[in-house]
């Protein structure tokens, strides 16, 4: 059967959850969430308009990332939103009545094991997998859980997947390979994506508003071109990174203003993790 056209699953998604916990989950928190991206601080969209013709499965987007959760609420609600045919807005939270529940977004074990309300929000969506380079703030080296990637591949079979290469809110990380394997395997489509501004909006958790006013920007670029037989991981690596804008060539020196911001989110992150 040609991708993206698989069997519709109606009450269950690709890991035995109902539907009806999803939409009702993702309802909760979208109204709970909701003033952090159009309240408080507005949430600014662009290119949005390249997800409206994708297929319904094998669809693959790679980002940045920034806070551990807010970064994923914001893109459940600009999915639902261009669900119901809402272009770079997410203004008319009634898309919320009738949540996109076919997707997923990969997301570290420790993180999602970490107190009820991650576990609430994995029940949403969450494909969990154990960090191969970093556990519990310890550097380790082991295998990847063959398992895990079975699981990607089955949400991608089932629906839209949101994955983030670097596998860490640290900016300028280096990009795992573990994305561009699953790309090389499965063929999906892939949507790069471009996250900024959420990192001065929120607490590294993404569940406290650090500063109002703030204009958090999320950027959907074009599919990407990529020769899914000729091009190996690393050269499939290297374009994800240049397109979510991690590369090294994006470096640039930080203005006062700049400087001034990471001091100031330094301190409220040492505050809140004391």
């Amino acid at each position: 059967m040609e991708k993206g056209k698989k069997k519709k699953r109606i009450f269950r998604d690709a890991f035995g959850h109902w539907f009806i916990l999803k939409r009702f989950l993702i309802f909760t928190f979208g109204v709970i969430s909701y003033n952090r991206f159009n309240g408080f601080n507005k949430l600014k969209l662009k290119g949005t308009e390249n997800l409206l013709k994708l297929p319904d499965t094998n669809v693959l987007f790679v980002s940045n990332h920034q806070t551990y959760f807010a970064d994923v609420f914001a893109m459940y609600h600009v999915f639902c939103a261009v669900k119901h045919g809402y272009i770079d807005t997410i203004k008319n939270p009634v898309y919320l009545l009738d949540p996109k529940v076919d997707l997923y977004y990969v997301a570290a074990k420790e993180t999602m094991n970490k107190g009820l309300l991650a576990k609430l929000f994995s029940l949403a969506g969450a494909i969990t997998v154990k960090r191969t380079w970093r556990d519990a703030g310890k550097d380790v080296n082991r295998k990847v859980d063959m398992n895990e990637i079975d699981n990607i591949l089955q949400a991608l079979d089932s629906g839209w997947v949101v994955t983030f290469p670097q596998g860490t809110v640290t900016p300028w990380s280096p990009g795992r390979r573990g994305a561009a394997k699953i790309i090389k395997k499965n063929k999906p489509i892939v949507i790069p994506v471009v996250i900024d501004g959420f990192r001065r909006a929120f607490d590294r958790k993404g569940l406290l508003v650090k500063k109002r006013g703030v204009e958090p920007k999320m950027t959907f670029k074009a599919p990407l071109d990529i020769d899914y037989e000729n091009e190996d991981s690393n050269e499939i690596l290297a374009k994800i990174m240049i397109a979510i804008e991690q590369d090294p060539s994006f470096l640039k020196v930080k203005s006062v203003e700049e400087l001034e911001a990471e001091r100031e989110e330094e301190k409220t992150r040492s505050f809140f993790e004391l």
